[in-house]
């Protein structure tokens, strides 16, 4: 396992925001990366269409947690450009063994994503053709899925909406029982 220790442990900030407790450690042959305590993830972000192919953590979880990392910090401090992270993402997955379709589904969602953030965008153009590639092969096996998932995902947000308007949510705390000795 390229993570030292291999264990994660997080706090919930928000309904879809964690906090490292503790640092994770990756180290590979070349690279050695530290997320520190603290740093706030949303694990794998996944457009919602999706999530039935990719949910928000798996296998690649911690790979996940320094691909944000790497897009935040590590593009802030000149650690690495956005295809280096990108790239590093797949090859973690990989050490991580993430099945290879799905590591390089994953890789070009991230190429894509690049596209809307300006911090990212410069050197889009230079993997604009395997990102193309990839997405023409994998569209029969994405879009159909993807585009059935949508009417739905409209139709459960109108109702959601609508119910809420009758019985508002209340704010509660997450409560979890411990027990002692």
């Amino acid at each position: 396992m390229p993570f030292e220790p291999g264990s994660l442990t997080v706090r919930r900030v928000d309904a879809s925001t964690w906090a490292l407790v503790d640092a994770l450690v990756y180290r590979g042959r070349r690279d050695r990366f530290v997320v520190p305590a603290g740093f706030r993830t949303d694990f794998a972000t996944v457009p919602r269409p999706v999530t039935w192919l990719v949910p928000r953590f798996g296998a690649y979880t911690l790979a996940a947690i320094l691909h944000d990392w790497l897009i935040t910090e590590g593009l802030r401090t000149g650690l690495v450009t956005s295809r280096d992270a990108d790239g590093i993402f797949r090859r973690v997955m990989r050490e991580s063994g993430v099945p290879v379709l799905r590591r390089w589904l994953m890789w070009t969602g991230v190429r894509w994503g690049a596209l809307t953030d300006e911090r990212r965008r410069r050197g889009w153009l230079i993997s604009a053709p395997g990102v193309l590639v990839l997405s023409v092969l994998a569209a029969p096996l994405v879009l159909p899925p993807g585009l059935a998932i949508l009417p739905a995902l409209a139709v459960y947000s109108a109702a959601e909406w609508l119910v809420a308007r009758w019985f508002p949510a209340r704010a509660q705390e997450l409560v979890l029982e411990t027990s002692v000795g």
